[in-house]
């Protein structure tokens, strides 16, 4: 169960699409170095997951205090992403613009992708703080934060092998309203989920 939470939530946090991700998929929709931006991507988020959440659960067992703030700051930080994708589905005004994209090396790609990936205060936030402090919160963190880490690869995955026809699905509006509508039931069921969680 804790392997599938890591999986869902981990996944509605990548498609609850930030300006970091949009770049990211733009580079790939045009064709910039996939396997390079891919790699990169999937090492940062695996790297930052693990890192959250056994530092939160290393704070859980030093202050068990802070128990019941993760747990209500994380339903509150769920229910906050999931208000944003469904305002965004109900607008519908959302959908990837591809724009033309000058060729560079695989190196310059890679170091755009650390930069882009390191440097973003909203990548720890969804990593580091939130994927963390509920991971830790789980009966198995080890299997949440591995389920997380293979949403990461699905993803990013995803893009490398079917990035031609992705830039045809993701440019619609429509579609995306589709998208949305479902990372919001996805979070607000995860939410859900972290409430029942019995306190220990």
């Amino acid at each position: 169960m804790s392997f599938l939470s890591g999986v869902m939530l981990g996944l509605s946090l990548i498609i609850a699409i930030g300006a970091q991700n949009i770049w990211i998929l733009s580079q790939c929709m045009a064709g910039t170095n996939r396997f390079v931006l891919a790699a990169v991507c999937i090492i940062c988020d695996a790297t930052l997951i693990i890192v959250g959440v056994f530092a939160a659960n290393e704070l859980k067992l030093w202050l068990p205090g802070l128990l019941p703030w993760l747990t209500w700051g994380g339903i509150a930080m769920l229910l906050y992403l999931a208000f944003g994708s469904a305002r965004s589905a109900i607008k519908g005004t959302s959908g990837l613009k591809v724009t033309q994209v000058i060729k560079v090396s695989w190196w310059q790609t890679a170091l755009a992708a650390f930069a882009i990936s390191l440097l973003n205060p909203h990548v720890y936030l969804d990593t580091v703080l939130l994927l963390g402090s509920i991971g830790a919160l789980q009966p198995e963190p080890m299997h949440f934060a591995i389920g997380a880490c293979v949403a990461s690869v699905i993803w990013f995955s995803s893009l490398v092998l079917f990035a031609p026809k992705l830039k045809k699905v993701l440019s619609s509006p429509f579609r995306w309203r589709i998208f949305d509508s479902c990372v919001a039931a996805i979070l607000c069921f995860v939410a859900f989920q972290l409430y029942n969680v019995p306190s220990q």
